[in-house]
């Protein structure tokens, strides 16, 4: 009697069975084709983004290339870049932007190199490491003859110890204050440079070497 129930038992199941999934089977079907849609969606734009991503490199390597090449031609190089920070995201456009600005210095066109350093160093989505370097690099090169108060200021906010370049800025605001004929307060900064176990050995050799220059 009991293999009786078991049996019956087991067709009720499977009874039952059959009616969810005939009530709910579409249901299902469609979810599981849901899934797999928006899995090979997101695959597929992983792999956009690959190929993107492949083909800026190449561009960026060929304008690099450009720019170094010799003899040298610099047009190739300029057009790469600009065309670079005009379609890409933050990453290559922020690299691209250091290169044009860099070309544009060496080839004497400082005022469109000033302009492109500031450009990434203010940009709001720039990676920080890459714009805090622009900032630098755009102070660097009105060291001579840029506005002190505005270098002195921009320098400052350079200085704080967390930022990555501190050391860097504080040697060019030394180098501002021998400018300015400040001998006292650029002896004192070299001197606390030259001491410090936290600034790279060869900022700290040239510090050394400043300081013995102004008899410090």
């Amino acid at each position: 009697m009991s293999d009786i129930f078991q049996e019956v038992d087991e067709e009720l199941r499977a009874e039952r069975a059959r009616r969810l999934l005939f009530r709910y089977g579409g249901w299902l079907i469609a979810a599981a084709l849901v899934v797999l849609a928006a899995t090979g969606a997101f695959e597929y734009r992983q792999w956009r983004q690959r190929q993107a991503d492949e083909k800026l490199a190449a561009r960026y390597l060929e304008a690099v290339h450009a720019a170094t090449a010799e003899p040298r031609d610099t047009k190739p190089a300029m057009a790469g870049f600009a065309a670079i920070i005009a379609e890409a995201g933050p990453g290559y456009r922020d690299l691209a932007s250091l290169q044009q600005a860099a070309l544009q210095a060496e080839t004497g066109h400082l005022p469109e190199a000033l302009a492109t350093w500031d450009r990434l160093a203010n940009a709001a989505d720039s990676d920080p490491l890459l714009a805090h370097l622009a900032a630098l690099l755009s102070l660097q090169h009105q060291l001579d003859s840029g506005d002190p108060a505005m270098l002195a200021s921009r320098l400052t906010a350079l200085e704080t110890p967390a930022d990555p370049y501190h050391a860097l800025a504080t040697e060019m605001h030394a180098l501002l204050a021998m400018r300015l004929g400040k001998t006292d307060d650029a002896k004192k900064i070299f001197s606390s440079l030259s001491h410090d176990e936290t600034v790279p050995p060869g900022l700290r050799q040239r510090a050394g070497a400043l300081l013995a220059e102004l008899g410090g």
